[in-house]
């Protein structure tokens, strides 16, 4: 096999400039012959939106899983394996995304086959990255939905493009990138041998890894099913984005050899180091001068301190722990408005079974009344240099659905009128919830619909705060290294 590998780069050394003189780079389709030529079975699949809320309100999921407002998941349409059909459930899924039949966002993976991104980055944005998770797992007799991110991301930091060759800084937007995910060594290399030969260049491709020694893969009912992320946030051209999300100049192939070989798995993958030993805990005095100005602001109400804490487990914790970990990234930082979390088993599907975290004891809700409201304040995170982009969203506690989202921009300067004389309020910020902001440019006004797109008024709130990508380690804030951000409930006195 090695050396027949081998003798194939060799020969794409030799033609590779002959065929791209004559092919487009970037030509899919040739790339999907010249594999196929190669001994590979080739499915085509498609990159589609994945409207969290949309599945939620049409009953094929019991939650909206923390979808984060700022970002328009795009996700991987894939084919099943050669001779396999798509599971009944992961059909309801596809159908009411409207997407392609005979392609599921989640499916499963064998040791020696590839799913494989051919076309364009996202165009500009603050951030974005590819995340490959493992969305369900057999333990035992029973089936979890797990959720759990499997290693680093493919970010715009990190990406290999024809911007950004072999990840030299440059340009990552709207470039061409090829990203292989796959257990096996041997059929990444395969893969990318092939390519070369049909036009493309090496400088521009990416391997996201399937660990073996941490997942089950393979064909079986019981083997693990996967699910691919890119997350595109806060697009610079805004119909571009849409253009993007609608229309992707980008396709999905499902890469299976026709004849097995020796496996050659990948070892577990080198994560990027979070931390850069510079911390905000200096802030922490100007956060206590800030919170005492908002209780002065609003001594005329009753307070109501909501307590925050990190959020989701990481990956790896919550497939060793066999939980729902709800989609976490490498790349952020997560708190939430939350007290407890206590494991909670809902059976929405046959043998699927989903793990959620209890919310407060009592809700928080927010009512019509325009003295009800909650104050969002903490750092500025962007502003520290802890993060590229960070925001916070609004939630309805109970089945997680994310209706809105505030941005670290429009936090600049919102904490000077609190603190007019105190140097450090730039990297502060202060910001209303109501339902009725009453003409207050800080202020978001929570909706209460149509369907899980809003709140309703009686309706448990939660608020959760992201931080992405701190650009010195090209991952996320160190949880170590960050000042927690902090909401009040405001309501009127009886």
């Amino acid at each position: 096999m090695r050396m027949y590998l081998l003798l194939l780069v060799m020969l794409s050394i030799t033609i590779g400039a002959g065929l791209a003189a004559d092919a487009v780079t970037g030509d899919a389709q040739s790339f999907k012959h010249a594999l196929e030529q190669d001994g590979f079975t080739v499915q085509q699949g498609r990159i589609g939106y994945l409207d969290l809320i949309k599945l939620y309100d049409t009953g094929v999921l019991p939650s909206a899983y923390g979808n984060n407002p700022t970002t328009k998941y795009l996700t991987y349409f894939v084919p099943p394996a050669p001779g396999r059909t798509v599971p009944e459930l992961f059909s309801r899924i596809t159908n009411a995304l409207g997407m392609d039949q005979g392609t599921s966002a989640f499916w499963s993976l064998g040791p020696d086959e590839a799913v494989v991104f051919v076309g364009r980055t996202p165009p500009e944005c603050r951030y974005f990255s590819f995340d490959h998770y493992l969305l369900s797992r057999t333990y035992g007799n029973e089936t979890r939905w797990v959720f759990a991110n499997l290693a680093d991301t493919v970010n715009n930091l990190v990406i290999n493009t024809e911007g950004t060759p072999n990840g030299t800084v440059g340009d990552p937007f709207n470039q061409t990138t090829v990203i292989v995910a796959t257990a096996d060594r041997g059929t990444d290399q395969r893969i990318r041998a092939t390519a070369v030969s049909a036009g493309y260049s090496s400088d521009i491709f990416n391997t996201q890894v399937f660990p073996s020694s941490l997942l089950n893969m393979g064909l079986e009912d019981s083997s693990d099913k996967f699910l691919m992320l890119i997350r595109p946030a806060l697009y610079k051209d805004k119909q571009a984005g849409s253009d993007y999300l609608n229309n992707t100049p980008a396709t999905v192939f499902r890469v299976t050899p026709n004849e097995s070989a020796k496996l050659d798995p990948y070892d577990y993958p080198k994560l990027r180091v979070r931390g850069t030993g510079t911390t905000e805990l200096g802030l922490m005095g100007d956060l206590e001068e800030l919170r005492m100005a908002i209780l002065d602001k609003y001594n005329g109400s009753n307070a109501t301190e909501l307590p925050t804490s990190i959020a989701v487990p990481a990956g790896s914790d919550a497939i060793q722990r066999g939980i729902d970990a709800v989609g976490p990234n490498n790349d952020a930082f997560y708190i939430w408005s939350a007290n407890q979390t206590v494991s909670s088993p809902t059976p929405p599907f046959p043998n699927l079974r989903l793990y959620y975290d209890f919310l407060r004891d009592p809700p928080v809700t927010l009512g019509a009344d325009s003295d009800e409201f909650i104050i969002v304040y903490g750092v500025n995170h962007v502003a520290t240099g802890k993060a590229t982009y960070s925001n916070f969203a609004l939630y309805g506690a109970d089945v997680w659905n994310g209706v809105g989202s505030i941005e670290d921009l429009l936090l600049n300067g919102t904490a000077e009128e609190y603190l007019p004389d105190n140097p450090n309020a730039k990297y502060l910020y202060v910001y209303k919830i109501a339902r009725n902001c009453s003409g207050d440019a800080h202020c978001f006004a929570v909706p209460t619909g149509p369907g899980a797109y809003g709140i309703s008024l009686d309706q448990p709130i939660l608020i959760a705060w992201r931080s992405y990508l701190e650009a010195a380690t090209k991952t996320g804030p160190s949880s170590t290294e960050m000042v927690y951000d902090r909401a009040i409930k405001f309501d009127p006195k009886r």
